[in-house]
């Protein structure tokens, strides 16, 4: 695609009323100590499924991530060609997982979870219809094109053949609040419908911890490296769509309990072409208001910006979005969502065609 490394920033501030959307072993918010208080916290994990939720609401093909990747392609090779049976297909389907060293057990299935887009699963049931013999390396080479957009963005590791792993393009940090929190407890009971007028007490009662939060999220982008996962006709569209569904999707953990779903407060995406930079350290110093934290969260993250630049080369571009209660000292702001995607997208198109021009 391009010989200069091409990069993207995605700064989020978003406040969160009382939620748990994800929580450790003890039903616990998470929470993370940095700056040597506590901060609300939510995985990178955690919302890098619900990107890809995202991308399947909005029919963006994704892949799929099972130990059942033999029936899969069983199930196509019945498609393609209907003389198999379906103990001739999991037999021919088991042996090409095989060929390219991944290894199948009696109940064909892989040792581990494998990521495995649709476009895979087609091309490897296409070249098994077409060869009696698999040549091993064809075999890996399907494994490793067509890539659905989630496998070009956060990778694929395979413990058995590290070949057939691919290197994630996009990085997602832990979200977390730009102050202290306190954890809190919601004490709730439950009575019985059935239970007679004059019988008291409750049938059940119970608690949950929940916080509330202004997180600040993080994400960055390697456009070359994702132009080399999926394409280079499509890493641009597959660039805008990664930045939307990161911004507008949240993990639904206790979401009917809580009704938590809230958008950014301000966003901020830059394109680099030296290194990605993560404004994190804005908020080592927790943020202390009696009046709200977003404010004062959006003022030391562009101060963070600004000092950075000390640092860094200028970017190619930076360009703000931000809830009109909420002031921004940077000079180029998007009206809306729709015309930060186009204008972001234009920026990576124009950079990507001089160096084109430049090679």
């Amino acid at each position: 695609m391009t010989n200069q490394n091409l990069y993207v920033d995605i700064n989020v501030l978003q406040t969160v009323p009382s939620s748990n959307i994800n929580r450790d072993d003890t039903g616990a918010p998470k929470t993370a100590i940095y700056g040597g208080v506590s901060r609300a916290r939510v995985s990178s994990q955690s919302w890098k499924h619900a990107i890809r939720e995202s991308f399947k609401a909005n029919d963006i093909t994704t892949g799929i991530r099972t130990k059942e990747a033999v029936q899969l392609l069983a199930d196509k090779l019945n498609e393609i060609d209907t003389s198999l049976d379906e103990d001739a297909a999991l037999v021919k389907a088991a042996d090409i997982f095989k060929a390219a060293g991944i290894k199948v057990s009696k109940d064909n299935e892989t040792g581990a979870l494998l990521l495995i887009s649709p476009g895979q699963i087609e091309k490897l049931a296409q070249y098994a219809t077409d060869h009696d013999e698999l040549d091993k390396k064809e075999v890996k080479t399907l494994l490793k094109s067509d890539n659905s957009l989630d496998l070009a963005l956060f990778g694929r590791m395979v413990a058995d053949n590290p070949e057939l792993n691919v290197e994630g393009s996009a990085q997602v940090a832990h979200a977390i609040s730009t102050h202290e929190v306190v954890p809190e407890f919601d004490y709730y009971t439950a009575l019985d419908d059935l239970q007679s007028d004059d019988t008291s007490g409750a049938a059940m009662l119970g608690t949950i911890e929940y916080n509330s939060s202004t997180l600040y999220r993080y994400a960055n982008l390697n456009v070359n490296e994702l132009a080399h996962n999926l394409g280079e006709s499509s890493a641009v569209q597959g660039a805008a769509d990664f930045i939307k569904s990161f911004l507008l999707s949240m993990p639904t953990g206790k979401q009917n309990t809580f009704a938590n779903k809230t958008l950014p407060n301000y966003v901020m995406i830059t394109v680099r072409t030296d290194t990605p930079v993560n404004l994190v350290t804005a908020f080592e110093d927790a943020v202390a208001s009696k009046h709200g934290y977003v404010a004062e969260s959006v003022k030391k993250l562009e101060d963070e910006y600004q000092s950075t630049l000390r640092f860094v080369d200028q970017p190619v571009s930076t360009i703000v979005l931000s809830d009109s209660k909420y002031h921004s000292k940077l000079d180029d702001q998007a009206a809306n969502l729709s015309e930060l995607l186009k204008r972001v997208t234009e920026v990576l198109t124009k950079a990507v065609q001089d160096e084109d021009t430049t090679n």
